[in-house]
């Protein structure tokens, strides 16, 4: 009976484990340089939004991962405003095999925490006075893969740099 209950402690400590432990804004910040002036321009702002994902570990199952987004809306060559906000979050992940890691982290763990980036980048905007701007949603797959390959481009030329200056 004994060992039965050790082999069941023994499968549950090794069950994968996945959870979120915290979800927190890391950074924020709202400039609007050209204010007041820029009330008074008529045209319609351009938005221009970049996204970045990171992950890291703290503890043997401890990762932080999290979400980058700035957001650069211009009327003509003037900016309106300037938005910077990381989203990050603690996750406890265990027992999950290395090779899925960063896809976990790449992919999972941001489509968790953009919603509440989402939030707080609209909320920040709306203390403008300005209309909120509500980002769409992202697929960080698409996002992962695309980073994924452009890292791998990156590689295989400064693989080929460095065999170009060895000739």
């Amino acid at each position: 009976m004994a060992d039965e209950t050790q082999a069941v402690d023994n499968a549950q400590d090794l069950a994968p484990a996945f959870s979120l432990q915290r979800v927190y804004l890391k950074d924020l910040s709202l400039e609007m340089p050209n204010a007041p002036h820029i009330f008074l321009e008529q045209e319609t702002p351009t938005v221009e939004i970049a996204l970045n994902v990171g992950g890291e570990r703290l503890a043997e199952t401890v990762f932080e991962a999290s979400v980058r987004a700035t957001v650069t809306t211009k009327i003509n060559d003037k900016v309106l405003y300037l938005v910077e906000a990381s989203q990050a979050g603690i996750f406890e992940i265990a027992n999950i095999p290395e090779e899925q890691l960063d896809p976990l982290l790449g992919i999972v763990c941001p489509s968790m925490l953009f919603p509440y980036l989402r939030a707080n980048i609209a909320d920040a905007i709306n203390r403008t006075s300005l209309p909120p701007l509500h980002l769409a949603d992202v697929n960080f797959q698409a996002l992962y893969k695309q980073n994924a390959a452009a890292q791998a481009q990156a590689a295989q030329a400064a693989e080929e740099q460095a065999s170009k200056e060895e000739k």
